[in-house]
């Protein structure tokens, strides 16, 4: 986060319960004028909740939300949704079927004197010029969702809130969505908050995100920083593929795995806490698939029990000897069947390593 810009958004140990069950606790973020910012998370992990309360469509049990340093929502003071000048866009669309395209475009804009001229100016930025008399059961999936964010921007709303915006659509248009939607995000100078549980859509739109599980944030990060430095094993497991294989740490530096002797430029920290690896320490190593390198010339083999092909290049699951398996991105070139033995070797930028699962914590000083 840049903590040069001031908050924008800023939600300071909020709490949201339904009943006697908390869905949200000590949650803190802040998101600085024209970031987009992304909470990505499994389904129940909170993140939706927390957009609801943002809206003003949730009320707080406990903390604050501030929007441009206005309080908005507290356990005391809840600000009606209406008043809160808060854009919200939905993975269902909402729109209203019995108006068209330009109609429900200007559903925000009432009693506004240039409403028209608006509403043209906003189907113009979304790609929709000249379909402003259509309705929207008349348009594809894409086409309203497009439709939907006009609307939820014509007003220039103070925050953008967006609620899986595109789960609805194939995988093709979603990518090809999320790429429009923050160039035209960035053009207007938004400030945007997306929930989303599909890390490619985020990865595509936001600046910064936020990893959530159990109601907090576990980790809030550039997504380079949460593919290449996991905060914990959580993030790890969520963020990108990989496979961890065990190792112990030798002299701070090294970690002896099957597949060789791994040397960090930096000391091993086996917790999340940053604690130092001290010898002997047995951790858990975290392998990309592009940290596996396929070399022929490699003394280290391993058996191909897995292929999928992407074009470019496949992503192979490798057997080791011990029966741990890796991953391995390979150009496509390189063409081997199942069952076959090939030379592999690692190539790994960022090492990142945790104590393993089962061992006391006093094993790792």
């Amino acid at each position: 986060m840049n903590d040069a810009s001031p908050p924008w958004l800023q939600l300071d140990s909020i709490a949201v319960a339904y009943g006697r069950k908390a869905v949200v606790e000590n949650f803190s973020l802040t998101l600085p004028r024209g970031t987009v910012g992304c909470l990505l998370g499994p389904s129940g992990c909170g993140k939706t909740t927390v957009l609801r309360a943002i809206a003003g469509f949730e009320p707080l049990a406990a903390g604050e939300i501030r929007l441009d340093g206005t309080l908005v929502g507290s356990a005391r003071q809840q600000v009606p949704p209406e008043q809160r000048r808060i854009g919200m866009v939905f993975q269902d669309h909402a729109l209203f079927p019995h108006l068209t395209v330009a109609a429900n475009v200007a559903f925000g804009l009432r009693g506004l004197p240039d409403a028209d001229r608006r509403v043209q100016q906003m189907l113009e930025t979304v790609g929709l010029a000249g379909s402003g008399t259509r309705y929207p059961h008349q348009l594809s999936g894409g086409q309203q969702q497009r439709v939907a964010l006009a609307r939820a921007l014509a007003p220039s709303p103070r925050l953008l809130l967006l609620d899986e915006p595109f789960s609805n659509l194939d995988i093709e248009l979603r990518e090809r969505l999320g790429g429009e939607l923050r160039q035209l995000l960035k053009a207007a100078g938004t400030t945007a908050l997306l929930v989303t549980h599909d890390q490619h859509e985020a990865f595509a739109i936001a600046d910064e995100i936020g990893i959530m599980s159990g109601g907090r944030i576990q980790q809030w990060a550039s997504a380079y920083n949460l593919y290449h430095q996991p905060a914990n094993r959580f993030v790890a497991d969520f963020v990108g593929q990989g496979a961890f294989l065990p190792g112990t740490v030798e002299r701070g530096q090294h970690i002896h795995m099957e597949l060789g002797v791994l040397e960090s430029p930096e000391p091993i920290r086996c917790t999340e806490h940053g604690d130092l690896c001290d010898a002997g320490c047995s951790v858990d190593v975290l392998l990309r698939p592009d940290d596996v390198v396929h070399d022929d010339a490699s003394p280290v083999t391993a058996e191909v029990v897995a292929k999928a092909f992407r074009g470019a290049e496949f992503l192979y699951t490798l057997r080791l000897d011990s029966g741990q398996t890796v991953l391995s991105l390979v150009p496509s070139h390189h063409n081997h069947a199942i069952g076959e033995r090939i030379g592999i070797r690692l190539e790994v930028d960022h090492v990142v390593a945790y104590k393993r699962e089962g061992e006391p914590v006093l094993d790792c000083g």
